[in-house]
């Protein structure tokens, strides 16, 4: 099976759209959804030339099919991607949310299942099932969304996790070939379910040959499955006039951090590389302990001191220099780039003036 025709372009470029303005550099202001907010940081990213926006999941946050749809509703073509957990909802009930947003949107919806990397985080919604059978589930899961989506007679799924019959869905999605399925993880189980069912990979900001070494794994397991995927890394550039002036603002960012944990006593928990940290997490982790910068420029102290807790590699310099660091994830594979800055929307408004049209150049 080719890759889905939404992810045939020579790359895309993914944001991020979160309910208040709060990262790891900045105290928590205000109330936990701010409507005005999400507005300007959508139409930032959608006038920086973005082509979708990440809406993550956690269990403390705005609920994201109403922040995708909002989105959706304050811009005129910027796609949304939306982080959602298998477990706390039937897909067949899945499959009509997403198809219908797709339909208000005019085909701007993909989702990223995420299977749910903390314990922690999946106990305080309600989910004790352990790592292993939540993979088992979410495969399940992703069958029976694909059967809504695209089996156009009535049917039965009958598996460990999920039993329904007689489902004949009528909401299907705006877009012909379907609602695309980005998928991450990077236990052997996450890489197999990927490997035969989603229409992307996404990775963290691993250096690019670690990078390059997993886009060829999962190629070759996409391949036996007769199967073409799309591979997605995420960085955090940070940006400056002057290679200089990029360290300047990362160093700063790294001692605002740092002051946060001494005055709030860890916001951000920082996990070690120990049996209970996600695999992702455990790699990145790795990788800091071997050195604070990779690949001349992606830089990991953050990720260190965050516990890399997700998406928190840097990639440090001026615009022609983080383009040059993206290139060579190209090159290694990636055909989207995931990129949030820690001022979100002066971030995104830069990127689109200096970063996005330098690579966007480079590949023409």
């Amino acid at each position: 099976m080719p890759i889905h025709p939404a992810l045939r372009r020579p790359i895309e470029f993914l944001g991020f759209v979160q309910a208040s303005p709060f990262t790891e550099v900045e105290d928590w202001a205000g109330p936990a959804v701010q409507p005005d907010y999400v507005r300007d940081l959508a139409r930032a990213h959608e006038d920086a030339g973005f082509d979708r926006v990440l809406i993550g999941y956690y269990s403390a946050a705005a609920d994201g099919w109403q922040l995708s749809a909002y989105v959706t509703q304050q811009t005129e073509r910027l796609g949304v991607l939306i982080a959602h957990r298998p477990g706390f909802v039937q897909p067949t009930l899945a499959a009509r949310f997403a198809s219908t947003l797709d339909h208000f949107s005019h085909g701007r919806v993909a989702l990223h299942i995420v299977t749910g990397g903390s314990e922690a985080d999946q106990v305080s919604d309600g989910d004790v099932l352990p790592k292993e059978q939540r993979y088992e589930r979410t495969s399940e899961y992703i069958d029976v969304l694909r059967k809504c989506w695209a089996d156009p007679n009535p049917f039965d799924y009958h598996g460990n996790y999920y039993h329904v019959e007689g489902v004949n869905q009528q909401v299907r999605p705006y877009q012909e070939h379907g609602i695309p399925i980005f998928f991450g993880g990077s236990s052997s189980i996450a890489l197999d379910i990927a490997a035969q069912k989603a229409d992307l990979y996404a990775c963290f900001g691993e250096p690019v040959a670690e990078i390059r070494e997993r886009i060829a794994d999962m190629r070759s397991r996409a391949a036996s499955y007769g199967r073409e995927l799309g591979y997605s890394v995420s960085l955090r550039p940070i940006l400056g006039a002057t290679e200089d002036e990029a360290w300047d603002r990362a160093h700063d960012f790294l001692e605002r951090i740092r002051e946060r944990k001494r005055r709030n006593g860890s916001a951000h928990k920082t996990m070690r590389a120990g049996a209970t940290a996600p695999e992702g997490a455990r790699r990145l982790l790795a990788a800091a302990d071997r050195g604070e910068i990779h690949d001349k420029r992606l830089w990991f102290e953050i990720a260190r001191e965050t516990g890399a807790a997700g998406n928190s590699t840097a990639p440090v310099g001026t615009a022609e220099q983080v383009a040059e660091t993206i290139l060579g994830y190209v090159d290694a594979g990636a055909t989207s780039i995931l990129i949030r800055g820690f001022e979100p929307i002066k971030d995104a408004a830069w990127y689109g003036r200096e970063l996005i049209p330098l690579v966007r150049k480079q590949l023409a």
